[in-house]
């Protein structure tokens, strides 16, 4: 009965190595297709990021000849430098560092407590309008701070 077993085992296994083959075939085929179209693609993102060099290069020059001020002022902004990134933990820093509580931290940024604690706590990010609030809190200090809590709070109540 054992080597009834295993003959029957060794048949079902080359049955299935048998259909096995055709299929991988099919995906392999398939595979190097996709490889093929994918290295076409990055060839054509590449071309088209050098065009993009060049062309942003003449423009550049045109705008030179054309409006040598707008150029200049052009010249002046900063075109690459440090983007400023939120993070939870720094924002929870800065408002233990002003001795502020979530509560009145909401009040400053004029949003709601429970925002204040899901930011800080790293469950939301705050939506682009509240950053530049949030990233001028690492240079005001707690005086400051506390003079415009009282403001808000006083120009409320008139």
């Amino acid at each position: 009965m054992t080597t009834f077993a295993s003959s029957l085992k060794k048949e079902i296994a080359r049955v299935a190595r048998k259909e096995l083959k055709d299929e991988l075939g099919a995906l392999r085929k398939a595979s190097a297709g996709y490889r093929t179209e994918i290295a076409a693609l990055k060839r054509q993102v590449r071309d088209l990021q050098v065009a993009l060099r060049q062309t942003s290069r003449r423009a550049d020059k045109v705008l030179k000849t054309v409006a040598p001020e707008a150029a200049a002022e052009a010249a002046d902004a900063p075109r690459r430098g440090r983007r400023a990134v939120f993070s939870a933990e720094r924002l929870k820093a800065q408002r233990e560092r002003l001795g502020l509580t979530q509560k009145d931290m909401a009040a400053y940024l004029g949003t709601s407590t429970l925002s204040v604690w899901k930011w800080e706590t790293g469950q939301v990010t705050p939506r682009a309008r509240f950053l530049p609030a949030i990233l001028s809190l690492r240079t005001t200090g707690k005086r400051e701070v506390l003079e415009q809590l009282a403001k808000r709070a006083g120009g409320g109540a008139d």
